[in-house]
């Protein structure tokens, strides 16, 4: 039985990848590493990592493209590792199914760090009981997933962090502010467009289960709030 956290650390640049192995290993996880994007996509399917270290540029397939692939079949936690800071490459990370992103060069204790959260928040999800209902709604938190009318809504895992809150709380109106702390535990350079940006998907996503119900409004200056369909 595999008692320690596999690591999987996608990355051609080769001691960057060396450096993150070895803070991992100290840190008492198993590690993989691999180079080649298109290698590291099989490699994820066999092998099915606890979670993906990848970064932006890659042979062969880049991350965005495992990203999304890897999300058809899995919601394992992705951390994304760019050089590209622009905003734009961190919302399409993160809207193509990325847990969280961070920008090289970066400390490999924050990296770390990073890793033990979403682990941990991953783990705590398994343990949940599965599918709680809520009218049309229910949230399945064993596979961190949303069905409208039993059928799966296709979240990536920060809307699907989002959406179970709103769930959960229908009416509440939450702050931009709120709604960044659950979707990333940590503080970092991030903003309100990215939370309208996650906000303007997952209206998307539900609209296409239900065409005539808007269900996320905007609530002017402060933030928005959910309504259940009726």
């Amino acid at each position: 039985m595999k008692t320690k956290a596999h690591i999987f650390i996608v990355e051609d640049d080769l001691k960057i990848a060396a450096l993150l192995r070895d803070y991992l290993l100290s840190a008492d996880y198993l590690v993989s590493h691999e180079v080649n994007g298109r290698l590291a996509l099989e490699q994820v399917k066999s092998a099915r990592p606890d979670l993906i270290l990848l970064d932006l540029m890659l042979p062969e397939l880049d991350g965005i493209s495992i990203c999304r692939e890897v999300r058809k079949f899995s919601q394992l936690p992705i951390i994304m590792l760019t050089a590209r800071v622009e905003e734009v490459d961190r919302l399409l990370g993160l809207e193509t199914g990325a847990d969280d992103y961070v920008c090289k060069p970066f400390s490999p204790r924050e990296v770390v760090a990073r890793v033990k959260v979403h682990l941990r928040r991953s783990m705590a999800g398994h343990d949940q009981q599965p599918a709680v209902a809520q009218s049309c709604f229910a949230i399945d938190r064993q596979q961190l997933r949303i069905l409208v009318d039993g059928q799966p809504l296709n979240l990536t895992p920060v809307e699907y962090r989002l959406l179970a809150e709103f769930i959960s709380h229908p009416e509440r109106v939450f702050s931009r502010q709120q709604l960044l702390d659950f979707a990333h535990e940590d503080q970092r350079d991030i903003n309100d467009r990215t939370v309208d940006t996650h906000i303007k998907n997952i209206r998307k996503k539900i609209q296409s289960k239900l065409p005539d119900n808007e269900c996320l409004h905007s609530v002017y200056g402060v933030g928005y709030r959910f309504e259940m369909p009726n």
